[in-house]
């Protein structure tokens, strides 16, 4: 039997290791950034077209390569990070594994222009399939310029499952600002399809943050910051009103790296227990810095995943960090034995006591104690007081007429409603009750009546003064693709300084106090494939802005109109979801529960 087992050709084996380091464009973006910020630039330009199917280039400012590196730069376990297996274990740059280049080029066009500063010319290389084409002197900038084109030109089956250009370019979003948060002394730009998406400044860490997610998150932002022997904290988290459904702005970075750590999230989830609503997330953006041996950073080939020697320390030093500064601003209450004093003398300076200002002292407040109190016998005629206003209450009743609605022309009998402590409402039908919930009731009443619209104008009204939204680039972005439809849902707006939306009319039965949470629901992804998904989008988030919860019908005139709204559509029982909107519990019931 002839043998069997032989070696792949390089170009063969490049493009199946390229399917560990390239699963799509933000692959690309990830790896050419990081190499950027390893090369000591200053300034780096990110250029993206189609969502960078057609074209990933990365420009810096950076130190550049040599004639000799630039060549050996695309060839496999190639690296310039890495001379012995002790490195490993201590690496304090981004890109370190030696096959980024290589499997990038496998799979696409590449062209690298650099030069060295002191050098008097540069190189020009071109590579194509992972086939390397030439290799020219050229006149070019210091630093380095590559342009990645065609993505997986020559791995059709590969190309085919990339997702549509929203999606894609969400997830190349999504890369440029895990980079640009961890390294807010350096200018970062982005451009897609020739319009700028970001120019990023360099400054400091809460300017970048604003620079990204915009100037209305900056009062939110609370610092949080710890320094101890072999661990460094600092960063941000918001406040319980910044919290979100979705897990967008949840930012972890050890040593300028970001990293992924469900483990993590739960200890700021933790910290923030009892300030949030149920399904609700904290936003944070959080920095460790920590000896590079203490970190195991090469256990995935997307380097998102770190492994920590002290993991259960680092949880527990981020829940108690958070929690305090969450205590320190009012937040949320705390014991604080190890107040910063610098905020003590900060507080003092703002709010100076009129004792302090003449050099006097503080007086403690003198408290007074009655020996003679017993909480018993106050608790005792207290309920004797409460159970004679239950008595008249109840004789009040008795003797009161009951309140009827007649819901039903054609039937002779009564119905009576009743209100529930947990909000629910019991009402009588026949011979049955019905325990109802009108929070989904009224759901289901706002979405008969506010079908999708088709073409055509929906009424709005002017605003006495105009309201202002302060989009990030993001936002903007998303602006710009849904304006077209606004006119014709009842909205006026448009830009009026750089990234300020002015709003002049809103459709009708929008109050002005939604109108900033109705967009930035609407701006809540990046784009809409069509027209309808948008309309349908926007009725959903329009329906949920209408519609009230069971707690909201405190008073019976408003839940017997519901009722009879609601039997005019027939009285469903359920939702388009599934969930009821009442269920019956027949008289007989009851009389077998005595």
């Amino acid at each position: 039997m002839s043998d069997i087992i032989q070696l792949l050709p390089d170009h063969v084996a490049n493009q199946i290791a390229a399917g560990e380091v390239v699963q799509r464009p933000a692959s690309i973006v990830k790896e050419l950034l990081e190499n950027a910020i390893d090369a000591d630039s200053a300034k780096i330009e990110l250029i993206i077209r189609d969502a960078g199917k057609n074209l990933i280039q990365v420009v810096d400012d950076g130190k550049g390569m040599s004639e000799t590196d630039a060549r050996m730069a695309f060839e496999r376990h190639a690296t310039s990070k890495i001379r012995g297996t002790e490195d490993i274990f201590k690496i304090s740059t981004k890109g370190f594994r030696g096959e980024a280049l290589a499997s990038i080029a496998a799979v696409s066009q590449v062209e690298l222009r650099t030069k060295q500063k002191d050098a008097a010319i540069g190189t020009n290389i071109y590579i194509e399939g992972g086939v390397f084409q030439f290799q020219d002197p050229i006149q070019t900038a210091d630093g380095c310029n590559f342009l990645v084109k065609n993505l997986f030109y020559n791995v059709p089956a590969r190309r085919k499952f990339l997702k549509n250009n929203n999606v894609e370019f969400r997830h190349v979003i999504d890369e440029f600002q895990r980079v640009a948060l961890a390294h807010e002394n350096l200018e970062f730009s982005l451009f897609h399809d020739d319009e700028p998406v970001f120019r990023l400044r360099k400054g400091s860490q809460m300017q970048r943050i604003v620079d990204i997610f915009g100037r209305k998150l900056q009062p939110q932002l609370i610092p949080i910051k710890e320094d101890i022997t072999w661990c460094k904290l600092h960063g941000f988290v918001a406040k319980p009103e910044g919290a979100k459904k979705t897990r967008g702005e949840q930012f972890l970075f050890v040593n300028g790296r970001f990293f992924k750590s469900p483990y993590f999230n739960k200890a700021v989830q933790e910290a923030f227990e009892g300030l949030l609503m149920p399904g609700y997330v904290p936003t944070f953006f959080l920095f460790l810095e920590l000896d590079p041996e203490k970190i195991d950073v090469n256990i995935h080939p997307q380097k998102t995943e770190v492994k920590f020697e002290d993991e259960h320390l680092i949880f527990a030093l981020l829940r108690s960090t958070i929690k305090r500064s969450l205590g320190i601003y009012n937040v949320a209450p705390s014991l604080d034995f190890e107040r910063d004093p610098e905020l003590d003398d900060m507080m003092q300076n703002t709010f100076p006591s009129k004792a302090n200002s003449r050099g006097g002292t503080l007086k403690m407040p003198e408290i007074i104690v009655d020996k003679d109190y017993n909480p018993f016998l106050e608790e005792k005629q207290f309920m004797q007081t409460e159970m004679q206003n239950l008595s008249e209450m109840y004789y009040q009743n008795i003797a009161a007429e009951p309140s009827k609605i007649n819901l039903f022309e054609d039937e002779d009998f009564d119905e009576d409603l009743m209100r529930l402590p947990n909000g629910y409402w019991l009402f009588n039908k026949g011979d049955k009750v019905l325990m109802l919930d009108l929070g989904r009731m009224h759901r289901l009443m706002v979405s008969e009546h506010n079908k999708p619209l088709k073409k055509g104008t929906t009424n709005s009204h002017s605003l006495l003064f105009s309201l202002e939204y302060h989009m990030n680039e993001i936002e903007k972005n998303k602006y710009q693709s849904i304006k077209k439809y606004l006119p014709s849902l009842g909205f006026e707006m448009k830009i009026a300084h750089e990234n300020v939306l002015s709003i002049d009319a809103v459709p009708e039965g929008l109050k002005e106090t939604q109108v900033m949470k109705f967009l930035e629901n609407l701006f809540d992804i990046l784009e809409y494939k069509t027209e309808e998904e948008f309309l349908q989008f926007y009725h959903n988030q329009w329906n949920k802005m209408q519609s009230k919860s069971r707690f909201d019908f405190i008073y019976k005139k408003d839940a017997e109109q519901l009722i009879k709204d609601f039997t005019a559509l027939g009285f469903p029982e359920f939702l388009p979801n599934g969930k009821r909107c009442f269920f019956e519990v027949p008289f007989n019931d009851f009389k077998n529960k005595f």
